[in-house]
């Protein structure tokens, strides 16, 4: 069992979006530069350790839905704002739930807005662990054009999740927009399929959203729930 998740599973809790993403790097799947903040002191790092503008957001295993809390502030553009945000968002989380526990507020470098696509795998009880791929924003919410493998996956299970989609047209690039890297998400299907089949502790990942540009991408929010 990986340390991370025996971490967790001892404290009786799924994993912390740092912890999160930091699975995902060892499986070399593309995360913007983060760090964990514990301390109003520690924000005076960011500027070299990652560079601004940052997301900053709260870091609790009581708090699942970050926004609800206001818990996540957006395009920080220097240490002022990053030490008024973090005092914010500390004492929303606070105020939303008196008895969460606060690990922290994790800060991460401001991504440029790209194609959106969304990566997840649940336990299904006839066929154990699936995996999902789709366009993320309304093409998941409204349109549910998705779709779903057993796992493990074979590169030829990636390639074909990707083009039966109906929004595989956007991907190739239409209307005149630069196709994305297929190759990318290709990778990144093959290596959550790793992943799970490494980790059978874990029964649930959403990635979403997931940035694609004209060469890689980034996964930009990551939950794993055990």
């Amino acid at each position: 069992m990986h340390q991370i998740i025996k971490k967790a599973k001892k404290e009786k809790r799924s994993l912390l979006e740092t912890e999160a993403k930091e699975l995902l790097r060892e499986y070399r799947i593309p995360i913007p530069t983060f760090r964990l903040i514990k301390s109003e002191g520690e924000i005076s790092g960011i500027r070299e350790s990652i560079g601004y503008p940052v997301v900053m957001k709260i870091v609790s295993p009581d708090i699942i839905h970050k926004s609800d809390a206001g818990g996540v502030k957006l395009n920080i553009k220097d240490e002022k704002e990053a030490e008024s945000a973090y005092r914010e968002i500390v004492l929303k989380a606070i105020k939303y739930n008196k008895k969460a526990k606060i690990s922290g507020v994790i800060a991460y470098k401001m991504i440029p807005q790209a194609t959106e696509i969304i990566i997840g795998m649940m336990k299904d009880p006839h066929f154990g662990p699936v995996i999902m791929f789709g366009l993320g924003g309304i093409f998941v919410e409204v349109l549910k054009d998705i779709s779903f493998r057993v796992l493990p996956i074979e590169e030829r299970d990636a390639r074909e999740m990707i083009t039966e989609i109906k929004g595989y047209k956007i991907l190739k690039g239409a209307r005149g927009n630069p196709p994305r890297d297929i190759q990318a998400i290709e990778e990144a299907l093959m290596k959550i399929s790793k992943l799970t089949m490494e980790n059978l502790e874990i029964n649930e990942i959403d990635l979403n959203p997931i940035f694609v540009f004209e060469k890689g991408l980034q996964v930009v929010d990551a939950r794993i729930i055990l």
